[in-house]
């Protein structure tokens, strides 16, 4: 006679699964490693590669989610990990990319600003990852690597028009507040997920792609200084017409299936959690 083992509630015959996924990770150690070397970069004074490296883990950062959803490999560690590296690319690298450019030379003031903005990007973070988003237009605050893109845009500028000290340190000074204050406020900016990419598009918006495109060869650093300084204040402009309106932003909706578990795009099913 056959004997049969009774499984005890200690013992589980499912296996937790055991290694991460390569594809979206390589993406984002990618875009750690342009964050390091922007860090590098910007301590031997050369702030263009700095300013474009970070620029590169922004490009990065926007991919690993969505190749984490085109390739069905979303996972917990993929959320924490991105995370951590958002951090150090968008928070620890651009302060110190400025600081090194000019805001040492305020002393105590300019590194207690560089630390605001790696504290309030922190913050932003973990406000991100922990809020139930209401909205799937709209993010509660600066995106953080817009507002990384924007501080990098513009040490890339002052460095091809030779642009330091005196106001410009002053401004730098303040544009890293300004942008720190952003991120943890409640200003409504566009998260632009709600836009479909996957069906057929009328010609002329190929055409316009592609202008936009030979618009940003003929001068990169101010075309997108211009385009991430207006994203920046669009918040405001958002929140002054909504408030004009009674229009709630953030209103909770019942056919949204799914939330945001990364600024990047990287989605996770509500009934998952």
């Amino acid at each position: 006679m056959t004997n049969f083992r009774k499984v005890t509630p200690l013992e589980s015959t499912d296996k937790p699964p055991k290694g991460i996924y390569i594809l979206p990770n390589l993406f984002t150690t990618a875009s750690l490693l342009a964050a390091f070397y922007a860090i590098i970069q910007s301590t031997v004074g050369n702030f263009e590669n700095a300013a474009i490296a970070v620029i590169i883990a922004a490009v990065l950062d926007s991919l690993d989610g969505r190749v984490a959803r085109m390739t069905n490999t979303v996972s917990d560690f993929g959320k924490e990990y991105d995370s951590l590296v958002d951090l150090v690319a968008f928070g620890l690298a651009p302060a110190l990319i400025l600081f090194e450019w000019g805001l040492k030379d305020l002393g105590k003031i300019g590194w207690l600003t560089a630390f605001i903005y790696v504290a309030t990007t922190a913050l932003r973070l973990a406000r991100f990852n922990t809020q139930e988003n209401s909205s799937k237009r709209y993010f509660h605050g600066l995106p953080c690597p817009a507002a990384a893109v924007l501080l990098a845009a513009s040490i890339w500028v002052a460095d091809s028009y030779q642009l330091s000290g005196g106001p410009y340190t002053t401004s730098g000074l303040a544009t890293m507040f300004l942008l720190s204050l952003a991120m943890v406020s409640s200003l409504p900016y566009r998260s632009f997920k709600d836009l479909d990419l996957k069906h057929r598009v009328p010609f002329m918006a190929v055409l316009v792609l592609v202008l936009v495109f030979v618009l940003i060869s003929f001068d990169p650093p101010r075309v997108l200084f211009l385009a991430f300084s207006s994203y920046a204040v669009s918040g405001i402009v958002t929140w002054a017409l909504k408030r004009r309106t009674g229009e709630k932003v953030f209103a909770p909706s019942n056919d949204e299936s799914e939330s945001y578990d990364s600024e990047s795009g990287s989605t996770r099913d509500k009934m998952s959690n």
